[in-house]
């Protein structure tokens, strides 16, 4: 059994949230602005069960995620039920002025072959990092994306 790391971070669009959530929930899209992300896969006839791959620091992982909760244009909530233990939820806030504030968090286990090797305070730093620069292309993909 690992160690359970969790990451949170924001930014805001310049779009309204209807735009924000549609390029969202496009989740096979995912690796044109997730970086790690190498595929996601939708299952057929299942629109709330994705095939994950991620490749990363020489590190492939794979995991199968369900939705656990989606409220359009406001919040969706996805676990892993296979592979990777994974959990987190992308949350959007209309704003006064036409943005969306985009909040992701995000958790995983850690893999306990990996944990004795890494210290969990510098990958955290790394894997916050790289959250927040997918997010920061996720804001360009869509403020880029004719409306």
């Amino acid at each position: 059994m690992g160690r359970w790391l969790e990451h949170s971070v924001t930014t805001a669009i310049n779009a309204p949230v209807e735009r924000v959530w549609a390029v969202w929930s496009d989740l096979e899209a995912m690796p044109r602005w997730m970086r790690w992300i190498e595929s996601v896969v939708t299952e057929p006839g299942n629109p709330d069960l994705t095939d994950w791959t991620l490749a990363a620091q020489g590190f492939r992982f794979h995991w199968k995620a369900r939705i656990t909760l989606r409220v359009e244009a406001q919040q969706l909530h996805w676990e892993s039920v296979g592979g990777l233990p994974t959990k987190g939820a992308v949350r959007f806030y209309p704003q006064e002025n036409g943005q969306t504030a985009v909040k992701l968090s995000v958790s995983y286990e850690l893999p306990g072959v990996l944990a004795p090797l890494m210290e969990p305070s510098i990958l955290g730093g790394i894997v916050t990092k790289e959250l927040q620069a997918n997010l920061d292309r996720f804001r360009d993909l869509v403020e880029d994306t004719p409306a």
